[in-house]
């Protein structure tokens, strides 16, 4: 058994088994030929990046909205933050849909219901038909998202799985980050009065595109020979839970008038429906989630660690953007210039970190996670000592620190989830992933923004010291990171990857 120097190993595989064409995770799924994968992989690749660009690009059209549909602030929220809830509701569920009945069929169920809900949003005659159709439009997210990250675990195999997450991480940081900016060049293109619909408009051929490959290039898949129903009461109390535990942190105002009993709630409904888990296999039945996955030790950090960076790096956006143009009067597009270095860093570092992960291991996560707080904590410090003309540069050294870190955590974060996880758990094991992730951006985004907006009346509309403080909380979560990943990912304990590793289905011979 060949080891990596973090103990990533090459896990030996037993013969094949017989299973039928098709199946995700056998043979003739992972033989497609290197330029059918390639094509494949772009095409996950470009409906990931249209789906996470959807979060970001919306809040910089957010004051067009408000003035041409005539937003209150509680319209403002659902139509952003809708989105987010709906997104993260489904993407456990719809994981373990695609494993069951085939990822391919799941992804271009979702592509469908993203481009009708795309051209939704477009038309809108008000507040109320917006918000329905941004909720639409997450569940639709919801639905492509896991298979996305399970059609990748399925075509490629372990060695090679570092390099393709290395491109999803890249994706992912750049959909987060370049949005703004191309929101901000659509409607200075388009004009702020119905620009704004241009925003939605502009992306549906991509998507019929993305759709259209889809049904030419992915691998069919068929249904699981497990021939399992999906758990509904398992479904729900998830569904439940998560609306529980992210409300608190989507409603709008300070923290002490937020409904933190439904956070409680959302803990106990956890609770009752890990209990509920672990009892179905007794009973012959599937679990909607496979709870020996956390035996995994790198599977559950890895997902802590993720929804504490992800909480950390997506805050900054929103605050450097209020601080930027509120403060200094910038426009969306010169504040969105300010944080391009970020973008660059995290891109070109998380196509590097997925091609050494295997390399490198665990201390690519622990060292990126320290790079992200040390950069976020500079990028804290240095704003208020700076002028708003140079602002662009005093931000770039720091925004680069965090941004490299921030892209050497995600490729091989993920990488170092998924490594032993069985091929036929891959869509619902990033579904639950995703779901931290989405849970972590969630706090980032309400923690951020609230400490900004309080210091902002504390200070008596003091910009430089409420920014401080909101991109302090940014670098405290990317710092919380980096303290779950250094114990966890180098401390000894007995290895209980054992009943998950056995069933790791074959890599054949190429």
């Amino acid at each position: 058994m060949a080891k990596t120097p973090d103990g990533l190993t090459e896990i030996p595989e037993p013969p094949p088994t017989p299973q039928p064409p098709g199946e995700p995770g056998t043979p003739d799924t992972l033989a497609l030929t290197p330029r059918r994968r390639t094509q494949a992989l772009a095409v996950c690749i470009a409906a990931a990046f249209l789906t996470l660009l959807d979060v970001s690009i919306v809040t910089v059209a957010l004051p067009s909205m408000q003035q041409h549909l005539h937003l209150t602030s509680a319209d403002s929220t659902w139509s952003i933050a809708g989105y987010t809830l709906t997104f993260g509701l489904i993407l456990v569920p719809s994981g373990r849909l695609g494993d069951e009945f085939g990822r391919r069929k799941l992804f271009l169920i979702g592509m469908v219901l993203f481009i009708i809900t795309g051209v939704l949003c477009g038309v809108a005659p008000d507040a109320t038909w917006l918000v329905a159709a941004r909720l639409a439009r997450g569940i639709s997210a919801g639905l492509i998202a896991p298979q996305v990250v399970g059609l990748m675990h399925q075509m490629y195999p372990p060695r090679e799985r570092g390099r393709v997450f290395g491109y999803y991480g890249a994706t992912v940081a750049l959909s987060t980050t370049i949005g703004p900016l191309l929101g901000g060049v659509i409607l200075h293109s388009f004009g702020t009065a119905d620009g704004w619909r241009w925003i939605f408009y502009l992306f549906i051929p991509l998507d019929v595109l993305a759709l259209f490959l889809g049904v030419r290039i992915l691998p069919a898949g068929r249904r699981s020979e497990r021939r399992s129903s999906l758990d509904l009461a398992g479904t729900l109390l998830l569904g439940l839970a998560v609306t529980a535990i992210m409300l608190p942190l989507l409603q709008s105002g300070g923290w002490a008038n937020r409904s933190w009993w439904l956070l409680l709630a959302g803990i106990a409904l956890l609770v009752v429906f890990v209990l509920r888990e672990r009892s179905l296999p007794g009973r012959g039945r599937q679990p909607l989630v496979d709870l020996s996955l956390f035996r995994v030790r790198d599977y559950w950090v890895a997902l802590l660690v993720a929804a504490a960076l992800y909480g950390g790096f997506t805050g900054i956006f929103i605050v450097l953007s209020q601080f930027l143009q509120t403060g200094l009067h910038y426009t969306a597009m010169q504040a969105s210039q300010c944080t391009v270095v970020f973008t660059i860093g995290s891109v070109v570092c998380g196509i590097i970190s997925g091609r050494v992960v295997h390399r490198v291991g665990h201390r690519l996560v622990i060292g990126g996670t320290a790079a992200t707080a040390v950069g976020l904590a500079a990028t804290a410090l240095v704003v208020g000592t700076s002028s708003g003309a140079n602002m662009g540069l005093v931000l770039a050294v720091p925004l680069l620190v965090a941004g490299c870190g921030t892209g050497c955590v995600i490729a091989a974060n993920q990488t170092l989830a998924l490594h032993r996880v069985p091929r036929r758990e891959g869509s619902t094991a990033a579904g639950v992933y995703q779901t931290g992730m989405k849970i972590g951006t969630t706090l980032g985004v309400a923690l951020c923004s609230s400490l900004y907006f309080s210091e902002l009346v504390a200070s008596h509309h003091d910009f430089a010291a409420a920014a401080q403080i909101g991109l302090a909380g940014a670098a405290a979560l990317a710092a919380v990171a980096f303290l779950i990943a250094l114990p966890g990912f180098t401390l000894r304990v007995r290895d209980t990857t054992a009943p998950v590793v056995a069933v790791e289905e074959v890599e054949p011979a190429r």
